[in-house]
């Protein structure tokens, strides 16, 4: 195979992992890296410094390089620098979700107009290959739903809440101290990371932009060690799920939130920092990946993956990759959460008087909301009793409005938590 040049943006930890990784492939020839300190020290044996710069410009307006690697995240300057790489005629692989999922569909209408493309494995589940499978070999499918696990770090947090009993704060702390949590860790967190791997599967699985500004987010900052105990007596597992489905009526369902998962359910076994996606669609039926989400070696295992499948390409063809162009032109009809349906877990704080389970009852039923188990857990100091409620499968607003009235009700001091629950 004749010798591709690479630039790469971004030399930090996935950087650095790419770069180790193709120092096994002769054909690839590194010429330049964009960094932000070039006299910074490189933990790499035999490096080549001079092929550092501190001006990303260097990379996408060289001529000589064929393929621009962007690793280095966010918006600010990564959109210019792509806009101008493509421009330039270059190729891009990327593992920017955020990128994609704020300004993917203006890189894909200038990458189809200058023939080039953009291949992105990398930014959704890290090591697990779902991008290019779902253009190619699982094309022939209408695929329906997605569930899935998409940030490690929310992972690992609520794996060790329901293993060591932590508290939220504690098992975040523990996250933070091996390196699994940033030392802001908001984005991860709060489903800000999810959300955006959910908004790019969901667009190439339904064949249909889905905005990321339409999907709703919730995170696990409000998840208890009580919630996960509850859970764990219910047969449970609290996870952050990334969930995408197809309605009957041809609108689009995508949200991020944690949920119950039963745990029968293989997305309830995977634990710690694990990523996993469910597919659900024909003639395939149902399909599982799992596998590592991020990380340096499983990251720059799909960009390089990306790479020489590109560079391979390009040998054989003027034209690379047809399947990975942009073809989404319809705008999804996205459903707001008010109008989901699921099944619920509603943990509410209520004095010990005597009728607080038939007024809960009583309001549910007023709402169009059928209990299947009701939970009683003892009396504390307080005087005040936690009654744990799982719903029958019920529409959002309904379950809202039931809240705001049982919060009227004096004998209701407080909706602990409202969870959603998969089944």
């Amino acid at each position: 195979m004749k010798s591709v040049n690479v630039g790469i943006i971004g030399f930090g930890t996935v950087g650095t992992g790419v770069y180790k990784v193709l120092q096994q492939f002769g054909n690839i020839n590194i010429k330049k890296i964009a960094v932000k300190n070039i006299h910074k020290k490189r933990e790499i044996e035999n490096f080549n410094s001079s092929i550092l710069t501190a001006n990303a410009d260097e990379i996408v307006t060289d001529p000589d390089i064929d393929i621009v690697i962007e690793v280095a995240g966010g918006i600010d300057p990564a959109f210019d620098l792509l806009e101008t790489a493509i421009d330039n005629g270059k190729h891009i692989i990327t593992a920017n979700k955020e990128l994609l999922a704020k300004k993917g569909s203006e890189l894909f209408k200038l990458a189809k107009e200058k023939n080039t493309v953009i291949l992105y494995e990398a930014a959704v589940a890290g090591g697990i290959p779902i991008i290019m499978p779902v253009k190619t070999i699982l094309s022939a499918n209408r695929i329906t739903k997605i569930a899935a696990i998409l940030n490690g770090t929310t992972n690992y947090i609520l794996t060790k809440m329901a293993e060591n009993n932590l508290s939220y704060e504690e098992a975040l702390k523990q996250a933070q101290e091996l390196g699994y949590a940033e030392t802001d860790p908001t984005g991860d967190v709060e489903g800000f990371d999810a959300s955006y791997k959910i908004s790019i599967l969901s667009t190439i699985s339904f064949n249909k932009k889905v905005s990321i500004d339409k999907i709703y987010r919730e995170g696990i900052t409000k998840i208890t060690a009580q919630d996960i105990k509850s859970a764990k007596e219910l047969g449970y597992r609290i996870k952050l799920i990334a969930l995408g489905q197809m309605l009957d009526n041809g609108k689009i369902d995508v949200r991020v939130h944690p949920m119950l998962v039963a745990k029968k359910h293989l997305l309830a076994k995977v634990d710690n920092a694990t990523n996993s996606i469910m597919l659900k669609g024909y003639p395939v039926g149902e399909i599982v990946l799992t596998g590592p989400g991020a990380g340096a070696e499983p990251t720059a295992s799909s960009v390089v993956g990306d790479l020489l499948v590109l560079a391979s390409e390009l040998e054989a063809s003027d034209k690379p990759l047809p399947q990975s162009i942009c073809h989404h032109n319809e705008i999804a009809d996205q459903i707001e959460i008010g109008d989901t349906y699921n099944e619920y877990y509603i943990a509410i704080n209520a004095g010990n008087n005597p009728g607080a389970i038939g007024i809960i009852g009583t309001i549910c039923g007023n709402n169009n909301i059928n209990i299947s188990t009701i939970m009683q857990k003892g009396i504390k100091e307080d005087n005040t009793a936690e009654i744990i409620v799982i719903t029958e499968r019920s529409k959002e607003s309904d379950v809202q409005n039931a809240l705001k009235e049982l919060l009227k009700s004096d004998c209701i001091k407080n909706i602990d938590n409202l969870l959603r629950v998969m089944n």
